[in-house]
């Protein structure tokens, strides 16, 4: 049976510190970023030339949230 993972979620600190990173640094593509309300986006990248992996950049709002960051 073949399996593959197709979007992962990360907990960041920051929206625009997390897309500068992996855009400008590890050069990859920013599929999606839309605004969801006045603290929360949608934002969703993936490594260069990927076809199916997606990662969901989620902002931590908790201290819980903020001790997974990473």
């Amino acid at each position: 049976m073949k399996q593959e993972l197709a979007q992962i979620a990360l907990v960041v600190n920051d929206y625009e510190e997390a897309i500068e990173f992996y855009i400008k640094k590890l050069h990859f593509t920013l599929i999606e970023d839309t605004t969801l309300s006045s603290r929360k986006r949608w934002v969703i990248i993936a490594p260069p030339g990927a076809t199916g992996c997606r990662v969901l950049l989620a902002k931590a709002d908790t201290a819980e949230q903020r001790a997974r960051i990473g």
